[in-house]
């Protein structure tokens, strides 16, 4: 007589622990769906329940060699204190983001293309720090994938993505509040030989407000579809106003076409459930019904390797097939269950807002000099408490909320109240700020305790492989080896660490 109201009871849960996604990761769910998974990418967890293989490497600038950071356990998230214990005392960069689908649709360096060769000597894009875009999922800390112009990723020589007019189906966890207009920040599916070879040779998920083509409401950022020669919204290659521009700090960012039907979806993911920004024909542009797709895996970069774009990857997937609502809803619920929070982004000594502070050289044989500005140019210049009081203002900053993200820090000149020290072409100088959205992220600056053991390394939020450094007595934001004179591996650790102090003014 009780075996009814149990098997209900039991019936409710199982579908309540079914769309948690608990039961399984993301390419289980796709999986059961009928649309599995032939890549998986994630530097923050595994993809599928039992997972527990490489999901990403990591180089450290000391000495080059390299370690694979796993889960803690089948299906976990990151083992990030393998990682701190890495890459502690130098830089590390992520070489490359393995394929969990056991196809081995790894991304890695991506190489040159039609559009640009990127700004390494050999022509390849830049490899993303290691430490940029740092999160916790359910408490746990991991790492996201930090992109800036001129890093990107690729996979010429996928297995089972789709080519032609096949149906697939992609999703990828974004940060909602990192992006820009450049070309282009996408994740999926490009052509082979990294150059434009035209109308519907991509279906790769767009995230920023670039309004070369189309657009959504408002000002963005939108997610949208690069299908080649286009960002498109809808039909049109116009504004779609059913696609918002979005407010939230990780952000669901879905794609999936087949022959003349494809849709945009999109969530916070955080919370919430999916809602569809477009689903219909395809684009009446000649070209892209059908499509014909080339299967290459891309991220952080146009399929013509257009590198001017940024933004942060935490997770994505591709699928065979084309996946239903209903799939997608319970990969949704997953992502909301994996409770992605931003992470601490500065270490080490710590800043006061609103306080004044000087910052002293460690290198040896320059530890008397300080962080100064002689007009724009951002120097270091020997200060002590009898200097004049025009140097000892120069050498002195006023610590203020990240004008670009409020996590970190800007530094705004005592002596010229309204000027920050900000980088511009990785050349350190005093501006005004002009309240625009560059100046802002070109001042932010995260500190971290400092590499060689002393005060904090102060890394630029934007490009978060380069730190304040001094070469030459002149101010740099400075990689651990590049192709340029200030990027020199010497002494690289002293020369991007300072000490703060009290501030001379």
């Amino acid at each position: 007589m009780f075996s009814q109201p149990i098997l209900k009871r039991t019936c409710v849960l199982v579908l309540t622990v079914l769309a948690s996604g608990s039961l399984g990761g993301p390419c289980d769910l796709y999986s059961t769906g009928g649309t599995p998974c032939i890549a998986a990418h994630s530097t923050t967890r595994a993809l599928y329940s039992a997972y527990s293989g490489s999901l990403y490497q990591v180089k450290r600038g000391s000495d080059n060699t390299t370690t694979i950071i796993v889960p803690l356990s089948a299906g976990g998230v990151a083992n990030a204190a393998a990682q701190d214990t890495f890459c502690a005392s130098t830089t590390c960069l992520i070489t490359i983001i393995y394929d969990q689908s056991g196809r081995g649709n790894h991304l890695t360096q991506a190489p040159p293309g039609g559009a640009a060769s990127g700004p390494e000597t050999n022509g390849y894009d830049n490899l993303a720090s290691a430490t940029g875009a740092p999160v916790t999922l359910n408490g746990s800390k991991a790492y996201g994938v930090f992109i800036s112009p001129g890093t990107g990723y690729r996979n010429d020589a996928a297995s089972g993505t789709a080519t032609g007019d096949s149906a697939e189906g992609m999703y990828a966890i974004f940060d909602g509040t990192h992006y820009n207009g450049g070309c282009c920040f996408d994740y999926g599916n490009a052509e082979t030989n990294n150059k434009d070879t035209g109308n519907g040779h991509m279906e790769a998920i767009y995230f920023g407000d670039n309004t070369i083509w189309g657009t959504g409401a408002g000002s963005g950022p939108w997610i949208m579809a690069d299908l080649e020669n286009g960002l498109f919204s809808g039909q049109s290659a116009a504004a779609n106003t059913a696609d918002p521009s979005i407010t939230s700090r990780f952000v669901t960012a879905m794609v999936k076409g087949e022959p003349n039907q494809w849709a945009i979806r999109g969530a916070n993911a955080a919370s919430g459930s999916l809602s569809t920004y477009y689903s219909g024909a395809r684009p009446t542009v000649s070209g892209y019904n059908p499509m014909s797709k080339e299967g290459a895996i891309i991220l952080g970069i146009g399929g013509d390797n257009s590198i001017s774009a940024q933004g942060t990857f935490y997770e994505g997937v591709m699928t065979t097939g084309y996946p239903t609502d209903a799939t997608e809803a319970s990969v949704q619920a997953n992502i909301v269950a994996a409770k992605y929070v931003a992470g601490a982004m500065t270490a080490g000594p710590a800043f006061t807002v609103g306080s004044s502070v000087s910052l002293r050289v460690t290198t040896a044989g320059y530890d008397t000099r300080y962080i100064a500005h002689t007009g724009t140019t951002v120097n270091t210049q020997v200060v002590t408490s009898s200097s004049a009081t025009a140097l000892k203002q120069q050498a002195s900053w006023t610590v203020v909320t990240g004008l670009g993200n409020s996590a970190c820090y800007s530094f705004e000149s005592v002596d010229t109240p309204g000027s920050y020290i900000r980088h511009y072409n990785f050349v350190l100088l005093v501006n005004a700020n002009d309240g625009t959205k560059q100046m802002h992220e070109d001042a932010t600056f995260c500190p971290i305790a400092g590499l060689n053991g002393q005060g904090n390394s102060i890394r630029s939020w934007g490009y978060p492989t380069r730190y304040f450094r001094h070469y030459a007595n002149t101010g740099y934001i400075a990689s651990n080896g590049g192709v340029h004179t200030f990027d020199n591996i010497a002494s690289y650790n002293d020369d991007v660490s300072f000490v703060m102090s009290t501030g001379f003014a």
